[in-house]
């Protein structure tokens, strides 16, 4: 599949628009905006899981290649993601050998599998959700804010972790974050959304590095502030 083209991807409740926005994933595409910009609520579309409150029209090509089989999903938090009352093993829906495979394929051995949620660390835990997602061999990777629930050390490792599993198993992603410097080596192209609307786009070093859009240049400072912020 050489791009995944969204033609058109539109949510409305009682007829107030929510989001309206086409794009081509080429290889890896960051979505960024400020909570309440459409973000999960764009990848909540791709998935067919709006609320049913929600009216919306979706246009995806190739649409014969791509549904929800071969889309995997990785959410914001991997301790409410998974069961904590059963096994490992039990949260996977593939053959053990595919389990095994995938969990080697994320940094983690076997024994995983036998414990619970409960009996891992946040690292590990979404380490796990990860390998859960690929798992089934999807032709698209939708992540939710990956590493929101991490601390630093744990979140630049889950992050070289996906650079590797894009080149590895040549995925296509769509990353939703607020946080721009967790994509700057990840996703090769960005879009910036405000109020469900693309507010700019293109390749995320020359966006990053000469934004034209007054929003972008606000986000990427704030960014900046708050990543000095942590950092002292």
């Amino acid at each position: 599949m050489a791009k995944i083209i969204i033609n058109k991807l539109q949510i409305k409740n009682n007829n107030k628009e929510l989001v309206n926005l086409s794009f081509e994933i080429n290889k890896s595409m960051a979505l960024i905006g400020e909570s309440g910009s459409g973000k999960s609520l764009t990848l909540k579309a791709i998935l067919n899981l709006l609320p049913s409150n929600l009216e919306s029209i979706i246009n995806i090509e190739p649409i014969n290649e791509l549904d929800k089989k071969n889309i995997g999903f990785i959410p914001q938090n991997p301790f409410t993601s998974l069961s904590p009352m059963t096994k490992i093993s039990k949260q996977f829906f593939c053959e053990d050998n595919k389990k095994q495979e995938v969990l080697k394929l994320v940094g983690l051995e076997g024994f995983v599998l036998n414990r619970f949620p409960t009996q891992l660390s946040g690292g590990q835990l979404q380490r796990v959700v990860i390998a859960i997602a690929i798992s089934q061999d999807p032709k698209l990777l939708l992540l939710d804010e990956p590493t929101t629930a991490l601390d630093t050390k744990n979140k630049e490792i889950i992050l070289e972790l996906l650079e590797n599993l894009i080149k590895k198993l040549n995925l296509k992603i769509l990353y939703v974050t607020h946080d721009i410097f967790s994509i700057k080596n990840l996703c090769e192209d960005i879009i910036i959304l405000k109020n469900g609307k693309i507010i700019e786009s293109g390749k995320t070093k020359d966006v990053l590095s000469n934004a034209k859009d007054e929003y972008t240049i606000e986000l990427i400072n704030s960014n900046f502030i708050n990543k000095k912020f942590r950092e002292a």
